[in-house]
Parts: structure tokens; sequence; C-alpha cells
């Protein structure tokens, strides 16, 4: 009898998590540094669904702060520093990315990457980081709390190009409804039952109105 092949069940948080780079370095004078990316690789033979986490959310905009990788492939995640501070200087703050099974809630793998605004690159020519500076930032994230990073991502995310199709068919039936005549005009070779009283032209100028706002703004 032929044995079926099972995958070995993962313990929780024992999967290694490939991300790339683990350290972003912002500079307050570099407008391009504010947008960095994180890159999550897959190389299992099973889709993972992930999540961003962060020690300091406020500080920070995360585009897709949840998600999914497909199998032996990586997916790009958008971080922007929206606190470019001086008295952030020097502050080291924390993303984790969790990882999971699609039809799983628990965390299979973690990894954690920090991050720091500079005030310039030019003032800190890179070097290694001293190992008491290694252990002063291990000592500092020892009992931070991550907080997840999804009230930002609809914020993020870029607005759609355009008014939508409904907003422009509901203008044209507005415009179409003021250029009908109006009731009680005698000299008109539209058909009576298509004459609009006053209120209902005025209906129809106040929803066009709201619609022209709704375009300018898209």
């Amino acid at each position: 009898m032929q044995q079926q092949h099972r995958q070995p069940e993962l313990v929780e948080g024992s999967l290694p998590v490939f991300v790339f780079p683990t350290e972003l370095v912002f500079y307050a004078d570099e407008q391009t540094s504010h947008k960095q990316v994180l890159t999550l690789y897959n190389p299992y033979e099973f889709a993972l669904k992930f999540k961003v986490l962060c020690t300091a959310p406020n500080k920070y905009t995360v585009v897709d702060a949840t998600g999914a990788v497909k199998p032996q492939c990586c997916v790009d995640i958008v971080i922007r520093h929206r606190d470019v501070r001086a008295c952030h200087y020097g502050v080291y703050d924390k993303f984790r990315l969790q990882v999971s099974e699609q039809s799983q809630r628990k965390a299979l793998g973690r990894k954690e990457v920090t991050a720091t605004l500079r005030p310039s690159a030019s003032q800190e020519p890179p070097s290694p980081r001293p190992h008491d500076e290694e252990r002063k930032i291990k000592e500092h994230f020892a009992d931070s709390e991550f907080f997840e990073q999804t009230a930002f991502q609809t914020v993020s995310r870029p607005v759609a190009g355009g008014p939508s199709l409904l907003t422009v068919l509901l203008g044209l039936v507005c415009m179409a409804a003021l250029m009908l005549p109006t009731l009680g005009e005698q000299e008109s070779t539209v058909p009576v039952y298509l004459h609009l009283s006053v209120n209902k032209k005025l209906v129809a100028a106040y929803v066009l109105g709201l619609l022209t706002m709704v375009i300018l703004r898209t």
C-alpha cells in the first residue's frame, strides 16, 4: 500500500522569514529616502499571508500592511516616514513581519526590521554598528509592543483616476433633466409627460452640483 505524502505540520514561530533589507534608514534632508521598500520572499511550496506590525505606527505609512505571497515569489512592501522631525533623530523603531499559511491564523514565522531617522547621510559615513549600540537596541526592544498598521492602509493607496461610470451616467441624466422643458410651457415639441416641474429641476441641479464637486476631488 502506497503511503500518502503529507507536509509536516509547522510549529508556531519556527518558519524562517526572508526579508530584505533588515534595516531601514531614513534621512531628513533626502526626500527620496522617506520612502523605503521591504521585499518579502517566499521560497516555499505553499502560499503565505503576511501582516506588518510596528512599534510606532503613527510615524509610518505602510502600503498593503497585510497581503499574500504566492509560492516561490516575492512582494514589495512600501514604507513611508510620515513624521520627519528633529525630535525623532536617532530613535530606533521596529517593524515585525508575521507570516502564516493561508488557511491558518497562527504565525508560523516572524522577522523584525529596525528603522531609524537620521539628519543627513553625508554626516554619517557607512560603518559597522558598534556592539554596545547593538546591545542597547536589543534591550530597548526587549519588551516593546507591536501595533497593526492597517489603519493607514487605505490612506496610502493611490486614488483611482477619474470618476466612476455611475457618477458620469448620473451627471448626464441630471443634465438631460435640466434641458427638458418646464411644466406649463406651451410651445414645445417635447411630449407633455417629459415636462418637469420647477422642483424636480432644482433637485437635478443640486445633484449635478454635488457630482461636479466629487469629480473635481477625484
